[in-house]
């Protein structure tokens, strides 16, 4: 394949995944919540309670941003939050059976999809997705550290 198709084929897969992502996100919203979200409550279903800073290293968001989606959830029913016994400045946050039955019955899209098929990649594999996502993020001048 020369440069020219290369370069087609790269923009066309790019824009792909973009509108993919955007479609993604509108399905979510219909469902009543953001992916970030549903992800946040996928994420307590399979690892149990969170503290908001755990939730926020997995989201790779600011504790602030992380306690205000909590609070949303808090807020539909889907979770609960409580100061740790062991250290009050902890608030742990727990899935009530409502947010546990969305979590099992949410649609898997996005990038709570990506986030479990990465997981399962072979670390070869794993890298060269990465080193790919971390040429395109340079690419679109895009800070790494963040």
């Amino acid at each position: 394949m020369d440069k020219e198709a290369l370069y087609t084929d790269a923009i066309h897969t790019f824009l792909q995944i973009q509108r993919y992502l955007t479609t993604y996100a509108r399905q979510a919203r219909a469902e009543g919540l953001s992916g970030r979200k549903i992800a946040a409550l996928r994420r307590l279903l399979s690892a149990g309670p969170q503290t908001i800073g755990q939730l926020s290293a997995y989201h790779y968001i600011s504790d602030s941003s992380a306690s205000e989606m909590v609070s949303e959830l808090v807020q539909a029913g889907y979770v609960t939050r409580a100061r740790s016994e062991a250290d009050q400045r902890v608030v742990i946050v727990e899935l009530t059976p409502a947010g546990a039955e969305f979590a099992r019955n949410a649609p898997l899209g996005g990038i709570p999809l990506l986030r479990e098929r990465l997981r399962a990649m072979p670390p070869d594999d794993l890298a060269a997705v990465n080193a790919a996502l971390v040429t395109i993020a340079r690419l679109l001048e895009i800070d790494h550290g963040t």
